[in-house]
């Protein structure tokens, strides 16, 4: 069974001192949670000083994007080189990006194998919008986007990575993904991999479910089988609320780890008669 994973996306907020007194919250909060992943990704100028104040702590670091060359003439872009030296994960293709900055599956692709590359855990980005939705497109455009986004990287190195799940019509938008839909999209994303890359790669990946998730909703999708965990935005910003949703999946990965008592039968003993 996969670890879980609690990933804050802070976005563009919070200045640099503001990030470190949320971070140094952070840090008290989650120390006690010892069978879930928690991964904080701030902005760019944040991350070198973020990664002095995570040293010791069980908080890991990731990075909000990057780019797929090493070096050049980027203007505004960030080396996966650079970023190497200081982050576990990467969110890739996420849907602001896509929106925002015209990215597209191949754009996503690149830069997870770019990710790869550098020991940089890519966090792969699908998700459809309302329009899709409402035509009955959901499975089609996330099944397209993610065998594109991995269409890079081998089977070892996918099972190795993490997939969110993020329908575009759930973040800010008012709209509420159900937990049994998400649970249902994980588990075609789960089919896809498997297809196109075995079973290995289909069991290791971590499929996580990000769409305003907050505090009051994440013990239902903690609930879920086919879910490894949430990449969380909004509600990583306030210390208590992003605790408790990491609360929510260790209290779950705990109660799953648990072993069911064995329950030894009693062992009657034969007597048998001795032959005259």
């Amino acid at each position: 069974m996969n670890k879980k994973l609690v990933v804050g996306n802070w976005k563009m907020n919070l200045t640099v001192p503001e990030s470190t007194v949320l971070i140094e919250k952070l840090k008290k909060e989650v120390a006690k949670f010892k069978n879930v992943d928690v991964a904080i990704c701030p902005g760019f100028l944040d991350i070198y000083p973020a990664s002095k104040e995570l040293a010791g702590s069980n908080l890991v670091l990731g990075a909000q994007d990057l780019f797929f060359e090493e070096e050049g003439a980027y203007t505004g872009a960030v080396s996966p080189v650079a970023l190497s030296h200081f982050v576990k994960y990467a969110i890739v293709g996420h849907s602001e990006r896509r929106r925002h900055f015209g990215e597209t599956d191949k754009v996503v692709a690149k830069k997870a194998a770019a990710a790869v590359a550098h020991d940089i855990v890519p966090i792969i980005c699908v998700g459809e919008t309302l329009h899709e939705k409402e035509d009955g497109l959901s499975k089609v455009v996330v099944m397209s986007q993610l065998e594109t986004a991995l269409s890079h990287l081998t089977a070892s190195e996918i099972a190795e990575a993490v997939v969110a799940y993020e329908p575009v019509w759930a973040i800010g938008t008012g709209h509420i993904c159900r937990p049994a839909d998400a649970e249902k999209m994980a588990e075609n994303i789960r089919v896809l991999i498997r297809a196109l890359y075995g079973e290995k790669a289909s069991e290791g990946v971590r499929v996580l479910y990000g769409g305003s998730v907050t505090d009051e909703n994440a013990i239902d999708f903690a609930k879920l089988k086919k879910i490894d965990g949430v990449l969380v935005g909004g509600a990583s910003l306030d210390h208590k609320k992003f605790s408790q949703i990491a609360l929510a999946f260790a209290v779950k990965a705990e109660k799953t780890s648990v072993a069911k008592p064995v329950v030894k039968k009693k062992v009657t003993k034969k007597t048998t008669k001795a032959k005259k």
